[in-house]
């Protein structure tokens, strides 16, 4: 299960862990195209679905039904874990390290995550210099984000989720209660709703967000200056870079297409939506509230 490929130019190991169960979405082609194009991070995926046939190397898969991840979980955790409903694994992002210590050895860093997600280029983003700096990344300014998270792998830090006030409980609970984002924000980011230059004097005490970095990658929404969430018009994707209509020509980490996904997109056919043939495998495409389109347009026909 485990896979460790050489990293050039000493950059940090990372992998992602994600576990899935049910059936794949139709937008599946570009997360795992996107993973593609990002060689040098790995992700590992536990699942019931089928695997890819053209799966990118960097992209392993774990089959296995929800009944046995759940018990997988429960040994691992020593808790009574077996929901009803595959979405409480959300609740369970922050311990993921905990669970699969054995899928790590040998990365520097562990990564949780959602695949309603098109990755740019993370190496970019998470530069080795970066990552030098702190042990926890999340890319939002005041909590933790549940779709994409990256933690170094220590024994701190696959085991903070503990310090979570009653997880035992709370994991067993089978109503999700968003603790990835929510009471895991908690330990690094207290007090997020003072005023700033208070929370800031106050976050110096706080020793868990000193070894953290919280800042707004404008993956879901591009946050304005003045308090404003702004979803994008639309965002490019060019030769493994992301940009989009609200933030110019700043090259973005990643695209999160929750809010599309879960208004614009509802009740759509996946035909209706994914554009042309293959143009997951394509150098450039966009994508807006009518799903993905050929881009430049000159480009349509190729």
């Amino acid at each position: 299960m485990t896979l460790l490929r050489t990293v050039e130019n000493g950059l940090p190991r990372i992998r992602f862990l994600i576990p899935y169960f049910g059936r794949w979405p139709f937008w599946f082609a570009f997360f795992l195209e996107s993973c593609r194009r990002n060689p040098s991070i790995d992700w590992l995926l536990f699942t019931d679905c089928e695997v890819p046939e053209e799966a990118p190397e960097n992209v392993q898969f774990v089959q296995m039904s929800y009944a046995d991840y759940c018990a997988k979980v429960s040994e691992r955790l020593g808790i009574d874990f077996h929901p009803g409903n595959a979405y409480k694994l959300c609740d369970i992002k922050p311990a993921l390290g905990a669970v699969h210590q054995d899928a790590l050895e040998g990365y520097d860093f562990w990564a949780f995550g959602d695949i309603d997600i098109v990755y740019g280029d993370l190496r970019r983003y998470f530069t080795a210099q970066r990552l030098s700096t702190k042990d926890l990344f999340a890319t939002h300014p005041r909590r933790i984000s549940g779709h994409l998270c990256l933690l170094r792998n220590t024994p701190l830090m696959r085991n903070a989720f503990r310090l979570i006030p009653g997880w035992q409980k709370r994991y067993e609970d089978e109503k999700h209660q968003a603790l990835d984002e929510g009471a895991f924000s908690r330990l690094f980011i207290r007090h997020k709703n003072w005023p700033e230059p208070l929370r800031r004097l106050a976050s110096r005490f706080n020793s868990w967000n000193r070894r953290s970095e919280f800042i707004e990658a404008h993956s879901t929404y591009t946050l304005h200056a003045d308090g404003r969430r702004v979803v994008a018009d639309s965002w490019f994707y060019r030769d493994g870079l992301l940009t989009n209509s609200e933030q110019g020509e700043q090259i973005l980490p990643y695209l999160h297409f929750m809010v599309w996904k879960n208004a614009d997109w509802k009740g759509r056919l996946p035909e209706e939506l994914l554009g042309p043939t293959n143009l997951h495998l394509a150098n450039s495409w966009r994508i807006d509230t009518q799903g993905w389109h050929a881009w430049p347009q000159q480009e349509a026909g190729a």
